[in-house]
């Protein structure tokens, strides 16, 4: 049987056709239906319908083209059927009204003969009316699979962002697809994979695949495929290759393909490909002009106009859980964030991105503390802020929290002033750096021990110590809400 020409719609299974009440339909011969779909619907009397078939129709016939010598003796049936089959039709619908009062049995015997469902179409039932059915439950099929494919790219999208976006994509893409996803290095060795791993020899086979369309090393060679695609023991294997020209493979095994599954697939490919390929182009040259141009002396704000256009926020960023993240997670994170100036430092993640870029809502798996917008001279400043925002985020429990500056009683005072005031009251501790940040996030945190030792990564016990010894140097009871204001007032300035 000839492969159908697949139209973009989904198929519609033959089991919701013959469920459909207000068609009365009924199967008289034929396999199950169960593995029978619909691709469209064609009514034809021509004795033989096969030059008129594309496969993967629903051929209606109301048996005018029925000789009167036609019968259990004859071979007309047989011929008939297996043209239809030959063709590729997937069922034949027979209409007893207004030509035949039954199916003839002869008809029934062929199609049992050759494989073909038969169904008999009642009297009430018109043939426009079946293909109506037929378009309806196609319009159904074709929403319900554009819907899957939105939300699958929503959340392969979502699982980029997290901090192991390179599992979580591979994760999300088997679940989606009901199978399993791996990915290949530049060396054909699997790096990760995700869902039910398939036996070894469709293992072998997809990795086969993967080399298919990894490009090709010698000059001269002929392009590799983008994709390729296979079959192995009800597996459906495909393979894509990722970014531009580095190597990396996306292997997929399903044990089903529908319609969709392609454009998901290939959703999960880009988002791949941005995660493991290197980004080459004029702005990442002007990127490491401005880092060259910083590292011989330069001031922050003669390069920044090879950055973008300011002013810009400092985020700072932590993934939950724990462990630190990797560069792979760090590059993601600052995609999510639009911007590629990211510095993945031991448990933090620092990026520095546009005001107008900087990041409205949480992003899941992290924690984020933001600074406020500030020009290029003062980025060391807005990296002290967005620190201090994220370490009362996570005290807080909060997903995101931003440096909130506002006008204050403190900006009356001149701020050399101030300074000095904060240097004379604050030296007993300034020595120690470890008293002075837990005293301020002791403060910042309204003197609560738990919150101050999360915000910290230290004991609760550790905290009180640091706590009292502070108030020992200082000669002062913190206790009173007066001595802590003042103090607070002098730590904003150090």
């Amino acid at each position: 049987m000839p492969d159908p020409a697949v139209p973009p719609t989904p198929p519609v299974p033959l089991t919701a056709l013959l469920a459909r009440e207000d068609l009365g339909l009924r199967q008289l011969a034929g396999p199950p239906a169960e593995g029978v779909v619909v691709h469209w619907v064609h009514t034809s009397e021509m004795a033989d319908p096969y030059p008129y078939l594309l496969g993967g129709e629903l051929l209606l016939s109301a048996g005018v083209h029925i000789p009167e010598a036609a019968g259990p003796g004859t071979s007309y049936f047989d011929d008939y059927v297996s043209r239809i089959v030959a063709a590729g039709g997937a069922a034949l619908g027979f209409g007893v009204a207004p030509v035949h009062d039954t199916v003839p049995e002869a008809l029934v015997a062929a199609c049992a003969s050759h494989g073909l469902p038969l169904l008999e179409v009642p009297p009430r039932t018109t043939f426009s009316g079946v293909a109506r059915a037929v378009w309806q439950l196609m319009a159904r099929a074709r929403l319900a699979e554009l819907r899957r494919v939105t939300e699958a790219q929503q959340s392969l999208a979502t699982a980029a962002s997290r901090p192991d976006p390179v599992p979580s994509v591979l994760r999300q893409l088997a679940q989606r697809l009901g199978g399993w996803a791996v990915l290949y290095g530049p060396e054909g060795t699997e790096i990760a994979g995700a869902g039910r791993e398939p036996g070894d020899e469709a293992r072998a086979a997809l990795t086969r695949l993967a080399q298919v369309v990894r490009p090709a090393d010698g000059p001269g060679e002929r392009p590799a495929p983008s994709s390729a695609t296979d079959s192995l023991g009800g597996l459906h294997l495909a393979a894509y290759s990722l970014g531009a020209g580095h190597g990396f493979v996306l292997g997929v095994a399903a044990p089903q393909r529908t319609a969709g599954d392609h454009t998901v697939a290939s959703v999960a490919a880009v988002l791949l490909s941005l995660l493991t390929g290197e980004q080459q182009s004029g702005t990442g040259a002007a990127r490491s002009s401005a880092l060259v141009r910083m590292l011989l002396g330069v001031p922050p704000e003669e390069v920044a106009a090879l950055l973008g256009d300011g002013p810009w926020v400092v985020v700072r960023a932590r993934p939950d859980g724990d462990g630190a993240p990797d560069p792979v997670a760090a590059s993601a994170l600052g995609a999510a964030l639009g911007s590629a100036l990211v510095d993945p430092a031991g448990e933090v993640v620092r990026v520095l991105v546009p005001a107008d870029r900087a990041p409205a809502d949480p992003l899941p798996g992290w924690t984020l503390g933001i600074s406020s917008a500030v020009e290029p001279e003062d980025w060391p400043a807005a990296d002290t802020q967005a620190a201090r925002a994220l370490a009362r985020a996570r005290a807080t429990r909060a997903p995101l929290l931003r440096h909130g500056a506002r006008p204050a009683f403190g900006d009356l005072v001149p701020p050399g002033e101030a300074a000095a005031h904060a240097r004379a009251l604050l030296a007993p501790v300034t020595a120690h750096p470890a008293l002075t940040e837990t005293l301020r996030t002791w403060l910042s945190l309204h003197g609560s021990w738990d919150r101050t030792a999360v915000a910290l990564s230290v004991h609760r016990n550790t905290v009180r110590q640091r706590i009292a010894r502070c108030a020992a140097l200082l000669a002062t009871d913190l206790d009173d809400p007066d001595v802590r204001m003042e103090l607070w007032f002098a730590l904003r300035h150090i």
